[in-house]
């Protein structure tokens, strides 16, 4: 009786585990109408891979602002740490994708939320030289002259990384 318990376990296991993997890789690829079948029968918008990232932050990291937007009306949190200590809106910020990071804003993201080391999404905008980004997190209040753990503010950082747009931008507040 216990070979034929143990060999269910294992076949229900690995079909969570191949369920589990379409759902992140949907997420990732953008796959809003998956996404919300699965969320309809009640698959939790806040689930996390082993690596901590939350579908969310799958979707918006890889610029799907669709499912980004499924995933916020049905109760993701944009505030959701990975492992690593990065929120969506950092994601957003540093691949230079305004419109997520607008999306991410108006569902309660915080501009001055920060990475373990203290870096806040406006850092990764001034870093990679997203200037559109720069611009719109300090018109929604980010914090120009906040410092991560070494000391340095968000234009120091983009003067660092050779940014050429960000620095003035951040020196003119």
């Amino acid at each position: 009786m216990s070979d034929h318990h143990d060999t269910a376990n294992t076949e229900l296991d690995e079909a969570t585990i191949r369920l589990a993997t379409e759902i992140f890789n949907s997420a990732r690829n953008g796959e809003t109408e998956k996404l919300r079948g699965w969320l309809s029968q009640g698959l939790p918008p806040n689930m996390c891979n082993d690596k901590g990232d939350s579908l969310l932050m799958l979707a918006s990291y890889h610029g799907h602002l669709d499912a980004t937007q499924l995933l916020l009306e049905h109760g993701a949190d944009p505030e959701m740490y990975n492992d690593n200590g990065h929120h969506p809106l950092s994601g957003a910020a540093f691949k230079g994708h305004l419109a997520m990071a607008e999306l991410l804003v108006t569902h309660g993201a915080s501009v001055n939320a920060r990475s373990p080391d203290d870096k806040t999404a406006l850092m990764f905008a001034a870093m990679f030289d997203n200037a559109e980004i720069v611009e719109y997190l300090l018109a929604q209040g980010a914090d120009p002259r906040a410092t991560d753990s070494r000391g340095m503010t968000a234009s120091e950082l983009a003067s660092a990384m050779g940014a050429t747009r960000t620095p003035a931008l951040l020196d003119a507040v």
